[in-house]
């Protein structure tokens, strides 16, 4: 009998993940983090390690897959009333790892994710909870008694934490795409993009307003689902819909998506807020497609200013920075993604953070890093 290698037997740990029900898996269209899990699962079990994802019933990988609820909560159209849903997507979903199947739980669970961390007291099994979305008052008494593990998903969010006295910081993990899956194109048309959720912290009415300076025709992508991003999108967004020089296509699929970064000039992400990470911006990058983005949050993080797209401070300088996009290689853009946000890195990343959370349980260490 052949003993496994090393890197095999680090690889046989066994991982619950804990997705959102909110979203299919991968997503079809809109869903950030649920493209992240995807993303990961894929890799993870690729290498050998034994996965089951929890997710809604309408979601797939090559994992082993559990479920509670048949359709995403979106796909249902049971977003207003989520509570009862994603309480008991959570519930049963740990109970697959009290019989101790399941050497650890990566809970990327949300909103809220504190529904994992809450229950995290009822099984005898340690808990990484990645924290996809920026915590809020509301928040914090469930955070001051989680005693499991967290990591970042940007060095600018894990700067807006409160102390969180319980919780172990595992550090922080970029997230990454499948990068083969999205297209490169050096020839590319003549409109700026954006792509995104319609809402007042995404700001796509200033996308509008960069490109009108510019000169250059926008089109306009993304989810207008909830009654805010609804009440947004009619005051301030389809006003300025001519089908000419602005052009609104809904929200866009998976083909629909990587078909608008190849060909698109340039990205724009003029954000109002400091967003944890912002997936837009890598997925355009992995085209050849240069961003264009307020400096805020994580995406001082992500761009390399001057050499992958531009960090700008307003709308004014969005849209000479538009002018000033053919200086950027779209050969370097792509091969920028590969190296750091690729699926081989964040697994990598994960599957180390895994083997210290194991170790410090076997040896009562309270940090990581």
């Amino acid at each position: 009998m052949i003993s496994p290698s090393p890197a095999e037997r680090e690889n046989q740990v066994r991982v619950l993940q804990l997705a959102p029900l909110w979203e299919t898996v991968p997503p079809p269209a809109y869903g950030g983090t649920e493209a992240v899990v995807h993303c990961l699962i894929q890799e993870l079990v690729k290498r050998g390690v034994n996965v089951t994802l929890c997710a809604s019933g309408d979601s797939f990988s090559d994992a082993n897959f559990f479920s509670v609820f048949p359709r995403s909560l979106r796909a249902a159209g049971l977003t207003d009333q989520p509570w009862q849903y994603s309480l008991m997507h959570t519930v049963l979903s740990l109970k697959e790892a009290a019989d101790g199947s399941y050497d650890l739980i990566h809970n990327h669970n949300g909103p809220p994710s504190e529904l994992g961390m809450a229950l995290s007291h009822l099984v005898d099994v340690p808990m990484l909870t990645t924290l996809h979305n920026n915590l809020t008052k509301e928040d914090e008494f469930i955070w001051s008694n989680y005693r499991g593990w967290y990591n970042a998903i940007s060095r600018a969010q894990f700067e807006c934490l409160p102390c969180l006295p319980q919780a172990r910081f595992a550090g922080v993990v970029y997230n990454s795409i499948d990068v083969d899956s999205f297209p490169f194109e050096t020839e590319k048309d003549d409109y700026a993009l954006f792509l995104g959720r319609f809402a007042p912290e995404k700001a796509p009415h200033l996308a509008i307003e960069a490109a009108r300076r510019a000169g250059i025709r926008v089109v306009l992508a993304g989810k207008v689902g909830m009654p805010e991003e609804r009440e947004y999108f009619e005051a301030l967004v389809k006003p300025h819909i001519d089908g000419r020089d602005v052009q609104f296509l809904g929200e866009a699929d998976g083909p629909t998506k990587r078909e608008l970064y190849r060909r698109a000039r340039c990205l724009l992400v003029p954000i109002q807020w400091d967003e944890p990470f912002g997936l837009v911006m890598i997925e355009a990058m992995a085209c050849g497609t240069p961003p264009i983005a307020i400096a805020r949050g994580a995406a001082r993080e992500i761009i390399d200013n001057g050499r992958t797209g531009f960090l700008v401070s307003d709308v004014a300088e969005m849209a000479r920075a538009i002018d000033d996009v053919d200086t950027i290689d779209a050969f370097t853009c792509r091969a920028y993604v590969e190296e750091n946000f690729g699926p081989a890195v964040l697994a990598d990343r994960y599957l180390d953070i895994y083997k210290r959370m194991l170790q410090g349980e076997r040896e009562g260490s309270v940090a990581l890093e």
